[in-house]
């Protein structure tokens, strides 16, 4: 059995009681970041035997993973935060499980796009998740689709690329577009900075940014 955990993308106390047994009753924890995922685990005592699962290493180890798990062996796979397989590694191994006959079982619970489109305060009922954009192969013929999209949509960002980002929705989208940037959910900090692309373009370039971002933009009418 793979269990995929999602992780508290802020406050330590979101996670779920039964996000707390499986990792307790498991033979071997899987994490993106054995350090980051160290302190999530201290903080509720458990011990079990952590190793590393990430993008570098993923196809190096997999093979491995599923015979461990072929041989009787329980795992949990957790990423830095959020739900694995969400802009985050855990499609490689849940497709080698699937194609070996494993059991893989995904418990509800963080992913940071959800609290920052429920937020938003644009339109729920359809909408379009992006993750991260391409750096540079590949976005200017994916914001020239997206353009015309008349969902709502969700974009990933780092704070260090959220301005050009934004600069960029605007050269394709328009100023006047709506949008919100959520920022540092479920954490202090917390912020959601909601108005046309443009305005919240002049605020982030004027105050700056840290924390992890989530970018909703209304789609085209």
């Amino acid at each position: 059995m793979l269990y995929i955990v999602p992780t508290p993308i802020g406050n330590l106390a979101d996670l779920t009681y039964r996000a707390v047994e499986v990792m307790r009753s498991v033979d071997l924890i899987l994490a993106e970041d054995t350090r980051t995922s160290s302190v999530l685990l201290n903080h509720y005592q458990i011990r079990q035997p952590l190793t590393p699962y990430h993008q570098h290493n993923e196809h190096k180890v997999t093979a491995h993973l599923v015979e461990q798990l072929q041989a009787g062996k329980t795992m949990a796979l957790l990423t830095d935060a959020g739900t694995p397989g969400i802009s985050d590694p855990a499609f490689y191994l849940v497709r080698a499980c699937i194609q070996s006959g494993i059991k893989v079982e995904c418990l509800p619970g963080a992913t940071a796009f959800v609290p920052a489109l429920v937020t938003s305060g644009l339109p729920l009922s359809r909408f379009s998740f992006e993750g991260f954009l391409p750096l540079k192969k590949g976005r200017h013929t994916l914001l020239t689709q997206l353009a015309a999209e008349e969902r709502t949509i969700v974009f990933y960002e780092s704070p260090m690329r959220l301005v050009k980002t934004l600069s960029d929705l605007i050269g394709y989208f328009g100023g006047d577009r709506q949008c919100c940037v959520s920022r540092e959910i479920s954490k202090k900090f917390e912020e959601h900075r909601r108005g046309t692309l443009q305005e919240v373009h002049g605020h982030f370039q004027e105050h700056g940014v840290k924390g992890e971002i989530v970018v909703i933009v209304k789609g085209m009418e």
